[in-house]
């Protein structure tokens, strides 16, 4: 039965396209609509078929074949299409016997001379009683495909950054990857045959007895131990012996898999070097901190920890770049100070009293820097000391607008969102107008090119874990929103991390939003960040309500100032009120007693503790205390607690550079005021007029 040719054979592939459009009248097919149906049905799954396959039909072996076969063909495609088909002698058989000939390798000039090393499979195609033609199948051999299975095995073991090789039971190398060549220094055809002991040592070898011998028995062996390497160094291996059997299930030798670890080994090396040295360190000083390095050792055993001790090796580095740049910055101020006390006593010494002022100011600007980045230290480790107490955030954000609009420029516009009978927060308020500028000052960087801030207040009561590890409770809000570039998530994520800035170098130095965060956290509160990039930034400051939420302090109090005498205005004495003044540094007890002499005060002085408590118990007048929080002995709060058993009510300022009882919230009583090192002599005496102002004259 003829084919209807209209559409047939169909164009899904290449051949299809080609055996449509042949000119077939010229050959002994004859036109393509006079094929015969078995032909028809033959060829359309031959076309399909993903191996070399061809059609040799009819007596003449007219030559119909698919994609696959066109590639393994070669140069000759397509002039083969429609040809009869020549054979070899050696592969001529009866047209109605299937035959296989494996592993053949045909000359160039030959049918499928593209494609050596395959089996070539031939069987008759019978329509009805007769053989229509034949049928050629091609497959690489099964030598050929192991010898391309070798090459990709010895591809992808040559790409692994490890030693890979095979050692029979008589330990000789019967294989290995060109790592060992790196390795040893001798290409592989060397290595082939070698005992294990000519390769790596009769040292390695003894060393590794127990391991070899526990392969040979078919166990999977992993351990470490020393390999020598070409350029005279013994490195530290992670070795892996992995048995191999035969058909029977017999050991034949293993697989020796061996990976460099020596940068590893050898900084670990170098942990416990620095461990055990800091080890016998802690314990000279104190017999708990061995106990607690000792767990550290044991938890270090791990290659985790060991990574997790490197991380904190490298945090530590950092640490240590930022105590030099601390370093560089002191000693510029130290010069400053010192120079210009020096340069102020030459003067002097030749009698040019006049020219000394901008000395002094030199050293008096110097000395105010070095205070200024002492407090930064100590808000970004938060150890600075807070004095909390009762503070109103409208207030607060009112008495800065006008330094705000200053600080930020006519290109950035200010607005403030103050919520009504907003709570009194419990903070410092110094800290915190130091925080608020900060914020300030970052969203003007955020917009160099001019935009919009916003400061809001609120209320807020929150619930068990709405907010980061806050308690439950009442919460005041200070926000800052900005309309600047805002930041992408990985800037986000890192915004608090110590050292982080996004800043050009010398214009940042990573501590701000950190000291911010510290500070907030040191208060009882926290820090919320919000920003995308694109839609400007948005920080929520929460800070704990005072324990009071009475709003009558600035509205129905009367100003104490207001009926002090112009004596007091000044921080001077009004009553010949006397202070004791107790601190262990001469040089600072000198300077104190000075100051409250020069201001009219009566003085009394003790170094420690217990010369102040016997002034204390004495009949002498004593309105206020002025006291050191470090004090040896008794310190300066236990002290505080002794002098009101003999005084109840007594005022007390305490004094502090850096104490850490005094960092601690609930650290003062009412009628007690702290006050932080350095400090200037009007900030003193203001405080102390502060203290004594509703103290009655005694």
């Amino acid at each position: 039965m003829a084919v209807d040719a209209g559409f047939w054979p169909f164009e899904r592939s290449e051949m299809g396209r080609l055996i449509s459009r042949h000119d077939w009248s010229a050959t002994a097919l004859g036109p393509i609509e006079h094929w015969p149906t078995t032909l028809h049905v033959l060829l359309d799954t031959l076309l399909e078929a993903p191996l070399p396959m061809c059609i040799l039909w009819g007596e003449a072996g007219v030559q119909l074949y698919n994609d696959a076969h066109a590639a393994a063909i070669g140069d000759h495609h397509p002039s083969a299409l429609g040809m009869p088909a020549m054979l070899d002698a050696d592969r001529q058989v009866s047209r109605d016997e299937a035959c296989l000939h494996r592993h053949q390798h045909l000359p160039e000039s030959g049918l499928y001379g593209a494609y050596p090393g395959f089996d070539l499979a031939i069987s008759p195609i019978r329509e009805g009683n007769r053989i229509a033609g034949r049928l050629l199948c091609l497959r690489p051999s099964k030598d050929q495909a192991l010898r391309c299975s070798e090459v990709e095995m010895n591809l992808i073991t040559d790409a692994l950054p490890v030693l890979i090789g095979f050692v029979d039971k008589d330990l000789r190398y019967r294989y290995n990857n060109r790592h060992y060549e790196e390795w040893f220094g001798h290409p592989p055809a060397w290595l082939y045959g070698k005992h294990l002991e000519d390769v790596v040592g009769k040292p390695a070898v003894d060393a590794r007895t127990n391991e070899i011998a526990r392969a040979l028995a078919g166990e999977d062996v992993t351990f470490e131990a020393f390999m020598p390497h070409q350029d005279g160094r013994l490195r530290q291996s992670l070795m892996h012996y992995l048995p191999s059997r035969d058909d029977n299930g017999d050991v034949r030798g293993f697989v020796v898999l061996a990976q460099d670890v020596t940068e590893r080994w050898e900084a670990e090396q170098a942990l416990r070097e620095l461990n055990d040295t800091l080890e016998s360190r802690i314990q000279e000083r104190t017999t708990a901190l061995a106990e607690v390095y000792e767990r550290l050792l044991t938890e270090m055993s791990s290659r985790e920890q060991a990574q997790e001790a490197l991380r904190q090796a490298q945090k530590m580095d950092a640490v240590g770049q930022l105590t030099g740049g601390i370093a560089h910055d002191f000693n510029n101020m130290l010069t400053g100070i010192i120079g210009g006390l020096d340069l102020i006593q030459r003067y002097n010494q030749s009698g040019r009293h006049g020219e000394t002022q901008r000395f002094i100011d030199a050293a008096v600007t110097s000395a105010n820097r070095a205070a200024a980045l002492t407090h930064r230290l100590l808000a970004f480790a938060r150890r600075q000391p807070l004095n909390l107490k009762r503070v109103d955030l409208n207030e607060l954000v009112e008495s800065m607008r006008d330094l705000i609009v200053r600080t930020l420029g006519s290109h950035i516009m200010v607005d403030a969102l103050l919520q009504p009978d907003l709570w009194p927060a419990n903070s410092d308020e110094n800290q915190l107008e130091s925080a608020l500028l900060n914020l300030v000052i970052n969203a003007r960087d955020a917009m160099p090119k001019g935009g919009s801030l916003y400061m809001a207040t609120a209320n807020v009561t929150l619930q068990h874990g709405e907010i980061g590890e806050l308690a439950p409770g009442r919460y005041v809000t200070l926000s800052v929103i900005d309309s600047g570039c805002g930041m992408t998530p990985k800037v986000l994520a890192a915004a608090f991390e110590p050292f982080f800035t996004t800043k050009p170098i010398g214009q940042g130095t990573g501590l701000g939003l950190s000291m911010i965060y510290g500070f907030a956290r040191q208060a009882g509160g926290h820090v919320q960040l919000r920003s995308e990039p694109g839609n400007g930034t948005e920080v929520i400051l929460y800070l704990p309500a005072h324990h009071s939420l009475e709003t009558q302090l600035a509205d129905t109090q009367p100003s104490l100032n207001g009926d002090l005498p112009e004596q007091a205005l000044r921080g001077e004495a009004v009553h010949g009120e006397a202070v004791l003044v107790v601190e262990d540094d001469p040089a600072v007890r000198l300077l104190v007693l000075d100051v409250l002499t020069m201001l009219g005060y009566r003085t009394l002085e003790a170094a420690e503790g217990n010369a102040a408590v016997n002034i204390l118990q004495s009949s002498e007048r004593i309105d206020l205390l002025v006291s050191d929080v470090g004090l040896p002995g008794m310190n300066g709060r236990q002290l505080a607690d002794i002098a009101r058993e003999h005084r109840p009510g007594l005022r007390v300022l305490f004094m502090t550079g850096y104490a850490e009882q005094a960092i601690s919230s609930g650290f003062l009583d009412a009628g007690m005021d702290m006050i932080s090192k350095p400090f200037a002599i009007d900030d003193l005496a203001t405080r102390i007029r502060d203290m004594l102002a509703d103290t009655p004259p005694g």
